[in-house]
């Protein structure tokens, strides 16, 4: 249960981190007086939200690692974080932001990626 629940705090703390890095090039379209907000004020707004990011990062990590009793080592933890990271990223990208479709040459990363998964796995 805990590898679950590792990948499952993963996908939360990945949810975050995105909008904390890309959400604000939605604002204007949001909040239409963003436009007119110091940098500093968006800079503030990310650390706000990828504050939460780490309140299920941290979490997850300490879960996940083998170091704690978890199923996983820290490549193994990493190889997963980073493929769940890009796999939120593009649903984000392709629901929330809509304007870059996914594409064959996406899709081949993403063969790549869960390449990776496979790979760090092997004993």
């Amino acid at each position: 249960m805990q590898g679950f629940w590792t990948i499952i705090l993963l996908i939360v703390s990945n949810v975050f981190m995105t909008f904390a890095w890309y959400g604000q090039l939605k604002l204007p379209e949001l909040v239409p007086s963003s436009k007119d907000w110091p940098l500093i004020i968006i800079i503030l707004l990310s650390w706000a939200v990828a504050l939460l990011e780490y309140t299920f990062m941290v979490p997850a990590n300490r879960m996940g690692s083998d170091i704690n009793g978890g199923p996983f080592n820290l490549m193994q933890l990493k190889i997963i974080q980073e493929c769940i990271s890009l796999t939120v990223f593009t649903l984000i990208c392709a629901f929330v932001f809509k304007s870059q479709p996914i594409s064959w040459n996406h899709l081949c990363a993403f063969g790549c990626i869960i390449g990776a998964v496979f790979f760090c796995f092997i004993k």
